[in-house]
């Protein structure tokens, strides 16, 4: 059952029960073995990694346009209108992300600027375990696309040597480029280094599970990563006008993602507290991901019960959580004193599930408390900025002796005299 406590029972920093995790020896050196080898060996690895970990014996890595056009085929027509409106709203949101250029060119002689530009190739990485997500496909690619990325890869595994549908529809919506049948930390490596098949990007994005994660750790560096995800996480807070049903639905759309991910309550009602630790086991009993459920509500669930609304803020901003649902009468008068989330859901009929799904906001979020300093995948990490200056002589010169006098100062002589030079002139 979901245990209750009081404001101050639990600290703050405790209620999502994050812990570092100790490092897992075997995971490390399991994955640096597999990038080791397909750096060496390329796709002659991949092969053997594919039939190994994904049952999957293949002829060919890469998903043909044959076996594209078979998959939106078997794709019934209402789920490729589901993806297409999805697809839709996905994009209008994000392309009001775009980000310009500028110059200054105000002072005689002095042109500065930021270009933006968009990476060249990134890598998507789609999973096809326990749940497959054609709804990262879309929250990953088109921002990607809108960023004007020149060409979007995408991995995902054929589990027994067969592709998910869904999965390729949703990247030929999206508007992927080239997809490879590939997943876990094989995928990663290939992507980082490149091999006879795979071609290298610039950067990788997209969930994973701990060799997935773990392999995105290493190559970091090689490639840019959007981030290292943690367990799903859910924050609640609650007046006593919400529904007990609704709460608990909400908390349990998270707590099915994995045995470690966290549902909280905080509330200022303890009738609403009660109700909803009472639906929460009524709800549970009909989930087919039970266990995964069962465990994440028993090991990490919470419900907070605090004096007031604003106190409950105050939590969730020590927390920081990756989703926080406002789950009350008047969000919007709350909404100004939120500093720390990934995603905010606001009002008794929006469910995170929502923005999961059909919103438009991205839901690729930060997790593990560093929604203090990092955002929604957005645009943003799809793009990298370049500054220019031009001077003239003239310019120069009016700023030549405060560059010297500054690099002296800092013991910089060489520094000082490339500016001296031109004065010399």
């Amino acid at each position: 059952m979901m245990r209750l406590y009081r404001y101050g029972e639990v600290k703050n920093s405790e209620i999502f029960d994050r812990q570092d995790a100790e490092l897992n020896l075997q995971i490390t050196e399991t994955v640096n073995q597999i990038i080791t080898r397909v750096r060496k060996e390329g796709d002659r690895a991949l092969f053997e990694y594919s039939a190994k970990f994904d049952r999957a014996e293949l002829d060919s890595l890469e998903v043909s346009a044959a076996e594209m056009d078979a998959a939106m085929q078997a794709v019934s027509s209402d789920m490729l209108e589901i993806l297409e409106n999805a697809a839709k709203r996905i994009r209008a949101f994000h392309e009001k992300q775009v980000r310009n250029s500028f110059i200054i060119a105000e002072n005689d002689g002095e042109v500065l600027g930021q270009k933006i530009i968009p990476l060249d190739r990134v890598g998507l990485y789609v999973p096809g375990g326990t749940a497959s997500y054609p709804s990262s496909v879309l929250m990953n690619c088109i921002p990607a696309k809108i960023a004007g990325v020149r060409e979007i890869v995408m991995t995902t595994p054929a589990g027994n040597g067969q592709m998910n549908p869904v999965i390729l529809a949703a990247a030929k919506i999206a508007g992927v480029d080239r997809i490879f049948k590939l997943g876990g930390a094989q995928a990663v490596a290939a992507l980082a280094y490149g091999t006879e098949s795979v071609p290298r990007v610039d950067k990788i994005v997209g969930p994973g599970n701990a060799y997935v994660a773990e392999a995105k750790r290493q190559v970091f560096g090689q490639v840019a990563i959007d981030m290292i995800a943690g367990p799903s996480e859910i924050l609640v807070i609650a007046d006593g006008g919400a529904s007990p049903k609704c709460v608990a639905a909400d908390l349990l759309s998270q707590a099915e993602h994995d045995k470690m991910a966290s549902a909280v309550l905080v509330t200022d009602s303890e009738n609403l507290a009660l109700a909803v630790q009472k639906e929460i086991e009524a709800q549970l009993e009909k989930l087919p991901r039970y266990e995964i459920a069962r465990t994440s509500v028993d090991m990490r669930g919470k419900i907070i019960l605090v004096h007031t609304l604003d106190e409950a803020i105050d939590v969730s901003n020590e927390i920081a959580p990756e989703h926080l649902e406002l789950c009350m009468k008047k969000p919007f008068d709350y909404l100004g004193r939120v500093r720390h989330a990934g995603s905010v859901f606001m009002g008794y009929h929006c469910p995170e599930a929502l923005g999961d799904y059909m919103a438009g906001p991205n839901h690729t979020l930060p997790t593990s408390g560093t929604a203090r300093f990092s955002s929604p995948l957005s645009v943003d990490d799809f793009v990298k900025k370049m500054q220019y200056t031009y001077f003239t002589q003239e310019a120069l010169g009016r700023l030549a002796d405060s560059v010297i006098d500054f690099a002296e100062a800092e013991g910089l002589s060489a520094h000082a005299r490339s500016v001296s030079v031109r004065k010399e002139k």
